[in-house]
């Protein structure tokens, strides 16, 4: 049962004068500057300062929230179907013929690929095949795609920009020699970062670009795990598998699509990770919903960035999908990340804002976003999972433990509140 979304907030108008006030303003002849100012003034006395600062914050999370959903960009001549093989051999026998197929051994699925013109029917093709295969699970999809934020500039020789991860929040003492098996679905990492001297990663890539992108997926991976002590990782003996899923090019910039989510989960459960790190964000789709319940049923807990579209936007998946924890973020003091999703899917906070990371090339930045909180609680469900294989009781410590912040109890902007080792 998938969680309920969250409707778009009321808008608020950002000085709510009665409307014969504009009315006059409009209407009247020449004013002298005095005469505006003194309006103005009557105007701004009638809302509190608590009205004007929730305006300017909605107004500005609303503008963010339509440039988020217009960069949820779909495939849209690329369709996908996913079913057990025994569903692909009914619709091989009424004449679905695919154009390449996939094998996902660990998820236990085929994964169809289907190019299609731009007149495509995908609704109609979908009920065609849900009426060959009758009540079998099939999952029928465009190929969408995945963004993540992007880090700030490098760090200059005499000034140390953010906060290392360790100084983001209390950590027991055994998290420094703890060998965990952390899955990381991401771009690619610059291997060759002195963050990463002596570290364990292994990388599989699930794109066919030569050269994909690296910005973002080394300074994920220096979260978890640098060595460096300008900037060490929360677990720097851990051994991460890392898939690397981003592509780019000029039109579309960075993305990941459904395809290649798919099938990082897919090899990342068959190297029997205990948890996985995802750090991006994007649209509802079928497939992927499908392939987490299957990773989840397989005892792997999926972490995720509950997204930057700000307090007004809609929910953002694979976050918002009822397998996943829903990460946000905080800052250094424990106040909510401003462009941070909110809404009932929202599980957990953890410091998001302001953290010191590796840099593709060469030094350091800082950076802020939904991303970068999920390294922390990633981390602290693999220390768990040291101790506990139960997925349902390691989330039912994992929220009991945390600090309830905001309004008492679960909340959509803390979820069960900020997270605590």
């Amino acid at each position: 049962m998938s969680r309920p979304q969250t409707p778009h907030q009321a808008k608020y108008c950002l000085f709510p004068a009665r409307w014969w006030v504009w009315a006059w303003l409009l209407v009247s002849p020449v004013l002298t500057l005095a005469q505006v100012e003194d309006t103005v003034t009557e105007i701004i006395s009638e809302a509190t300062e608590e009205r004007i600062e929730q305006a300017m914050e909605d107004l500005l999370s609303d503008i963010e929230s339509r440039i988020a959903e217009d960069s949820l960009r779909i495939q849209t001549d690329h369709w996908l179907v996913m079913a057990e093989p025994e569903v692909f051999d009914e619709l091989a026998q009424e004449g679905y013929l695919f154009d390449r197929i996939s094998e996902l051994s660990g998820l236990g699925f085929l994964l169809a690929e289907v190019a299609a013109p731009a007149s495509f029917d995908l609704s109609a093709t979908r009920d065609g095949i849900y009426e060959v295969i009758g009540g079998k699970k099939a999952d029928v999809d465009l190929n969408h795609l995945y963004t993540a934020g992007v880090p700030s500039g490098p760090i200059g020789d005499e000034e140390i920009v953010g906060l290392a991860p360790r100084e983001l929040l209390m950590l027991p003492q055994d998290l420094s020699d703890l060998a965990l098996k952390i899955g990381v679905i991401d771009s690619s990492i610059d291997r060759s970062h002195p963050a990463f001297a002596g570290t364990a990663i292994s990388t599989r890539r699930f794109v066919s670009n030569d050269s994909p992108p690296n910005v973002h997926g080394t300074a994920i991976a220096s979260i978890i795990l640098s060595s460096d002590p300008l900037a060490m990782g929360l677990a720097p003996k851990a051994e991460i598998f890392a898939a690397e899923v981003f592509d780019q090019n000029e039109q579309q910039g960075e993305f990941a699509s459904t395809v290649s989510l798919i099938k990082a989960l897919n090899w990342l459960v068959t190297l029997d990770v205990s948890v996985i790190n995802i750090s991006l964000a994007g649209p509802p789709n079928r497939l992927l919903e499908t392939a987490l319940a299957r990773v989840r049923e397989k005892g792997v807990l999926a972490i995720a960035a509950a997204g930057n579209g700000g307090p007004t936007a809609q929910p953002m998946y694979p976050a918002a999908y009822p397998e996943v924890v829903a990460v946000t973020a905080i800052d250094a003091k424990g106040r909510a990340f401003r462009l941070a999703n909110r809404g009932e899917y929202v599980d957990i906070a953890a410091p998001g804002v302001n953290v010191r990371h590796a840099l593709a090339g060469g030094g350091y930045g800082a950076s802020s976003g939904t991303s970068y909180a999920v390294p922390f609680v990633t981390v602290a469900v693999a220390r768990l999972l040291e101790w506990s294989d139960d997925p349902a009781a390691i989330l039912d410590a994992l929220y009991a433990s945390a600090m309830d912040v905001g309004a008492p109890g679960r909340d959509q902007i803390y979820g069960f509140g900020q997270l605590q080792f």
